[in-house]
């Protein structure tokens, strides 16, 4: 077996292939020949359906750059890594039935995808920048029943979210969560504060985080410049990769969001979902003014 899929990937290689068809392989890894040298550089889609994966290799951007297209159904998959977010032409990627909790921020940050599946995972929360690409139409994830809440963004995209939002005790979840009414939803990983329309005075932190994003971007329309030396590296990282962007005015946020819920059941969309969705739209605001302000349908 092992021999037949090295030389299927050599062939592949060898005649510059646009499309690899490695299903059902019964892989436990990603194959070492597709990141081999120069790895695949004319690929575009990638089939690696109903294997045993658990992960994905940190080089795959720079081992197969012209990916449009990857899929990955039916496999173990946990982790997503970070580096994911340097396939640029990535337009389609399929991530369903696997066992994914968390979906790193990264791909909400995939300026060509088009399509995104992530059904029958065990997510419980989506990046809050996911769907704010105008690119991104189509989200799909279904049967994630612990998933209750939407980045408002995707409202007006055509997402399937049946199966979601089953009841769970927010103390089995060491995430923190937001309560409007009756209704409950976990926050990112990342999320370490949650203000309300109370809290007219941002933290410390948050405020110096803000103010040197602005300084330098604006000075120098690049923070590659800054080096671990300028700021200890935990400032650095978060500096390089914001919670997200304000749903209301696009400000970046650090270390503490203002939520807003809206529940799908009372949008126009209840219709589409046959009124009997749980599931919310979540904004993530800025500031006060912002949660104050912030309409999902205007």
């Amino acid at each position: 077996m092992a021999s037949e899929l090295c030389k299927t990937i050599s062939v592949a290689r060898l005649e510059k292939h646009k499309n690899l068809f490695l299903n059902y392989r019964n892989l436990h890894h990603f194959p070492l020949e597709l990141l081999k040298d120069e790895g695949l550089q004319y690929l575009e889609r990638l089939y690696m359906k109903r294997n045993s994966l658990t992960t994905l290799p940190e080089n795959l951007a720079q081992k197969l750059p012209n990916l449009v297209e990857l899929y990955l159904h039916s496999n173990n998959i946990v982790v997503v890594p970070e580096a994911i977010g340097s396939l640029v032409k990535l337009q389609c990627l399929d991530l369903s039935d696997n066992a994914l909790e968390i979906v790193c921020p990264e791909i909400g940050r995939l300026r060509a995808l088009r399509h995104l599946r992530l059904a029958n995972n065990q997510l419980q929360f989506l990046p809050p920048d996911l769907g704010r690409s105008r690119e991104l139409q189509y989200v799909y994830v279904d049967n994630n029943i612990h998933l209750k809440g939407l980045p408002s963004y995707l409202y007006n995209k055509v997402i399937g979210c049946s199966g979601c939002g089953a009841p769970i005790q927010v103390s089995e979840v060491k995430l923190l969560s937001f309560s409007s009414g009756q209704r409950t939803v976990f926050l990112p990983a990342e999320v370490k504060a949650i203000g309300t329309e109370h809290d007219h005075v941002l933290p410390l932190q948050e405020l110096a985080m803000r103010s040197l994003y602005h300084t330098y971007h604006s000075l120098l329309k690049d923070l590659n410049f800054l080096s671990p030396i300028s700021l200890p590296r935990s400032l650095l990282e978060l500096l390089h990769c914001p919670l997200g962007h304000c749903h209301r005015c696009s400000e970046p946020m650090f270390t503490i969001v203002y939520p807003k819920l809206f529940p799908l059941r009372e949008t126009p969309m209840a219709g589409l979902h046959q009124w009997r969705t749980t599931v919310s739209f979540v904004a993530y605001c800025c500031s006060t003014q912002c949660l104050q302000t912030f309409d999902l349908l205007s």
